[in-house]
């Protein structure tokens, strides 16, 4: 299903937003120009993804350390093991869309 989340310029450059969609909570960055969407649950133990710090394409939980690649949701270091759910996003008139499960 496609949803709207928030206003392209709501997501800093370089950095995150946290959004709530229909009682779900979404982590998004904007990395050099493009806007990607995870889950905003640390696969480890569930800390906010868009609370931490974003470095290039890998943002880190804020909790335990864990790393996750922003454009795949991919762990690129622990403690966490196991990805976390990215969303395909696109940006239409100014605002940011995502194909949410």
């Amino acid at each position: 299903m496609r949803v709207e989340l928030t206003a392209e310029g709501d997501v800093p450059t370089g950095g995150a937003k946290c959004v709530e969609v229909s009682g779900r909570s979404y982590a998004l960055f904007k990395v050099d120009g493009k806007v990607y969407c995870l889950d905003n649950r640390c696969t480890h133990l569930g800390g906010p993804l868009c609370k931490g710090v974003l470095r290039e394409f890998v943002i880190q939980c804020p909790w335990h350390g864990s790393r996750f690649d922003v454009r795949t949701g991919q762990v690129v270091g622990p403690p966490a093991r196991s990805a976390v759910r990215s969303y395909s996003t696109t940006v239409e008139g100014g605002k940011i869309w995502a194909e949410i499960l």
